[in-house]
């Protein structure tokens, strides 16, 4: 029986990849780059710094990393506050509070910025369910490295074997897999043309794991 929870964010908890897509494009505008879709798509899952760096190195642009990163955030911060279309993930709050009315231990393990993660946790009031937060951005290595799943198993106090990941992209799921954790994939539908085939199971809702299902799962 799993004992921890360990969710991603965005494209799970909070349905922010919109607004992220138009932050990038904005930064990509105003660096004057066009970046591809499949390019993009791949960039899922991965912290803000890594991908700004693969840009730099790609498009051999001027401008450091960190600069890219202070545009695209500067766009972001704006949308967060403005965009009326920014919500929850469908059914996320109710599997949030079934997990810890059911005395599973709930840690966010998110490559966004702990900015942001504070920001929506404020926002949406999840702080109450969480024992702890851990942002990629605050590592040496970014999902599909395991790095931030093994330390949020151990935030968790449970062994790897007693977690469980909710996860919506490939980097993402190859970091728990990597980890040794088991891994659900969700299909986030803000999340296109990911992989799933290394998830220990794929759902489309959060119905399907509920905590009376997941004794099952194991």
């Amino acid at each position: 029986m799993f004992k921890a929870v360990l969710f991603d964010m965005d494209g799970v908890i909070i349905d922010s990849e919109p607004l992220h897509q138009k932050a990038y494009y904005g930064m990509f505008k105003e660096v004057g780059i066009t970046v591809s879709d499949a390019l993009y798509e791949s960039f899922t899952g991965k912290a803000t710094l890594q991908i700004c760096k693969q840009l730099v190195q790609e498009f051999q642009l001027k401008q450091a990393p960190q600069e890219l990163v202070n545009i695209k955030r500067g766009i972001f911060k704006h949308l967060f506050l403005n965009d009326p279309d920014l919500d929850l993930i469908a059914d996320v709050r109710e599997l949030i509070e079934d997990y810890y009315n059911n005395g599973l231990t709930l840690v966010l393990a998110s490559s966004a910025s702990m900015l942001t993660i504070n920001n929506v946790f404020s926002r949406f009031e999840l702080d109450q369910y969480f024992k702890a937060k851990l942002s990629g951005a605050d590592l040496k290595a970014s999902k599909p490295h395991p790095e931030i799943f093994i330390k949020a198993a151990a935030a968790s106090g449970f062994i790897r074997e007693e977690c469980m990941v909710i996860e919506d992209s490939t980097n993402g799921i190859k970091a728990a897999h990597a980890a040794g954790i088991y891994c659900v994939g969700f299909k986030s539908p803000h999340s296109k043309n990911q992989d799933y085939s290394l998830a220990d199971k794929v759902i489309s809702s959060f119905n399907e794991i509920l905590f009376e299902k997941i004794s099952t799962l194991v």
